[in-house]
């Protein structure tokens, strides 16, 4: 404010209708995006079953949108275009919101900063246009209309130039219109959209989404395939959980299904799309368990409850929202993803095959337009491994009996336990680098990288043994002395208390010195003083605003990876097996405890198609 001017007494006065319009079209449309999204949800509140969306140079010169729905008779129009009148709720209560939209300001702030056009018909009755010039409403005239609204919004911010300099350049805005339009698809699955970039008179389709059939979560998974990919949808659990009147439903992805960056988690509280905090952090934390903290989840979450258990109208936006109990809506967030990854076992995300058959593909070798023989018959197949067996292998002719000779074998076959042929991770049958393990499943292969499976392993029992309060501590015969900065050894005696449950007893010697008494036995021989400095180095990356149960969490996957299994250590056959089959038993096996895949599966069908058999 300039200073010379405060001692002037400021004269009130009373803003004229059209000033009040573009200062409420300030809160209200921000960018093209914005229109469209109040559009679209107008469109929806109309019950429509199509809506199709045009746009013109990232929607500054042109927003088109058309609905099917159940349109306005012609004395409606004036009355839709004056501020804070709308047919959504009657104004007794407030906390009873069943639609998108309730305040009655999205049209007249639309005209007050553009030029506004709106034809409309009711079923059975007249179709009808009126026009709006930066606020200057026209006649009502009639108009051959199909029954639903069209509503074209020509040269946004005309009459408000200013604002025309803080928007982005074409492209951003349309992937921002593309980003609305797709989030609400997302919420109504059984509408269908379309999305056109008009621009230069080149119609082009962007985005199309038809009407799903079917069940709730078929619907929905129809839908999330259209928009998310059908790589998502083969990725991701089904989500079904109900809390005290809160009712979550959804898709969330496998942890080893991540993103770097928080790109792809969608929220939806009655239908209506939000970037609600209090949601985001309690999707964080129920894999908080499960990724690092470069890496993010994907989900795509729903929460029903009666209109009065949330209020819809604290954001001008709409885009957040305010629950009566925060507690309990994150808290069935947190309960109903981890009940769900739980439920999923060792499932890991089949990208990862993917990305390994793309690193082992071969370049295709130059056509051939010669003579090649047919695959040989399994008849022709078993008499050759007869007349090929050699001299010694005669007396054996069971084993080259082709239609049963097996294609990988380890050394010492009788050595092996037996394994069910319904397994899902197979039989062990080699070691590789003293770190992989690959078992034969029935439907193909398996990779295990030993340590990261081990590690999730022997992190589920501490988890376990904790919650029994049992973990048990080995003393050690020696007690270590750690030497540490003042301020770290203070960190870790301040949870001493709560460490000492995790089986690791530690005592002030002094100065910065620890003194390390028992470690947790379940980890065997471990290195206590590398052992204290990981776990400080996990406390100071979660940093003082994590609760203390995630600390704790963290402090155990630390351990978990002092106990496991190390790279570079043989094991026989009856251990890989073992192995094997308590990560079948044990959730969350798929992923080690940061987010990486314990094991890749590779089916013969795609073996096979790397040696060009298929």
């Amino acid at each position: 404010m300039n200073t010379a001017h405060r001692n002037i007494r400021p004269e009130i006065r009373q803003l004229d209708e059209a000033c009040a319009n573009r200062i409420a079209a300030g809160e209200v449309v921000e960018r093209p995006a914005s229109a469209v999204k109040e559009l679209v949800e107008n469109a929806l509140d109309a019950g429509a079953t199509r809506i199709d969306v045009a746009y013109a140079d990232g929607g500054k010169t042109l927003i088109r949108v058309r609905d099917d729905g159940h349109g306005m008779a012609p004395e409606d129009l004036p009355l839709a275009l004056s501020r804070h009148a709308t047919s959504k709720i009657d104004g007794t209560d407030l906390l009873n919101i069943r639609s998108f939209g309730f305040r009655g300001e999205a049209l007249p702030s639309l005209g007050a900063v553009g030029r506004l056009y709106i034809t409309s018909r009711t079923q059975g009755g007249d179709g009808a246009s009126i026009t709006v010039n930066g606020g200057r409403m026209g006649q009502v005239r009639p108009d051959a209309a199909q029954q639903g609204t069209l509503v074209e919004l020509r040269d946004l911010f005309h009459a408000t130039p200013a604002r025309l300099k803080f928007m982005r350049s074409d492209r951003a805005e349309a992937q921002a219109i593309a980003d609305v339009l797709k989030r609400l698809a997302m919420a109504e699955p059984y509408v269908s959209f379309t999305l056109s970039d008009v621009s230069n008179d080149a119609p082009r389709q962007i985005f199309r989404a038809d009407a799903a059939q079917g069940a709730l979560f078929d619907a929905l998974e129809d839908r999330m395939a259209s928009i998310l990919g059908r790589e998502f949808t083969d990725n991701a659990i089904r989500i079904d959980a109900e809390r005290d009147g809160l009712h979550l439903t959804g898709l969330a992805g496998l942890p080893t299904y991540s993103r770097g960056a928080a790109v792809a988690q969608y929220l939806f509280v009655n239908g209506r799309p939000v970037r609600d905090k209090l949601l985001i952090g309690a999707l964080r934390a129920a894999y908080m368990d499960f990724l690092s903290r470069d890496r993010h989840p994907v989900a795509a979450l729903f929460i029903t409850c009666a209109p009065d258990l949330v209020d819809v109208n604290v954001h001008p936006a709409k885009s957040e929202v305010r629950f009566r109990d925060p507690g309990l809506a994150r808290g069935l967030v947190v309960s109903g993803l981890r009940h769900a990854l739980a439920n999923a076992g060792h499932r890991a995300s089949s990208t990862v095959a993917g990305a390994m058959l793309g690193a082992m593909r071969p370049q295709a070798p130059p056509p051939y337009a010669g003579y090649q023989m047919d695959r040989p018959s399994p008849q022709a197949r078993a008499a050759n491994y007869q007349l090929q067996a050699p001299a010694q292998m005669q007396d054996a002719p069971a084993f080259w009996t082709g239609a049963q000779a097996i294609s990988a074998r380890h050394d010492s076959p009788d050595a092996a336990p037996s394994v069910p042929d319904d397994a899902p991770l197979g039989a062990a049958r080699a070691q590789l680098h003293q770190n992989y393990i690959v078992a034969q499943t029935a439907r193909g292969m398996v990779i295990v990288d030993q340590h990261a499976a081990h590690e999730r392993l022997v992190y589920e029992r501490l988890k376990r043994q904790r919650a029994e309060n049992t973990v048990a501590g080995q003393a050690l015969l020696i007690p270590e002395i750690v030497e540490l900065p003042e301020a770290d050894a203070a960190q870790l005696l301040a949870l001493s208390g709560d460490l000492a449950a995790l089986g690791l007893v530690i005592e002030a010697f002094g100065g910065g010195a620890i003194m390390v008494r028992e470690t947790p036995a379940l980890l065997g021989v471990v290195d206590a003083r590398a052992l204290i400095r990981d776990i400080l180095d996990d406390l100071a990356d979660l940093g003082q605003s994590q609760n203390l149960q995630a600390r704790i969490d963290a402090v155990l996957s630390r351990m978990a990876c002092h106990g496991s299994v190390r790279s570079g250590r043989a094991m026989r056959v009856e251990e890989m097996n073992a192995l094997l089959r308590e990560m079948e038993a044990t959730p969350h096996s798929g992923q080690c405890n940061h987010g990486r895949p314990t094991y890749v599966e590779l089916g013969l069908d795609e073996i096979e198609k790397l040696f060009g058999r298929k």
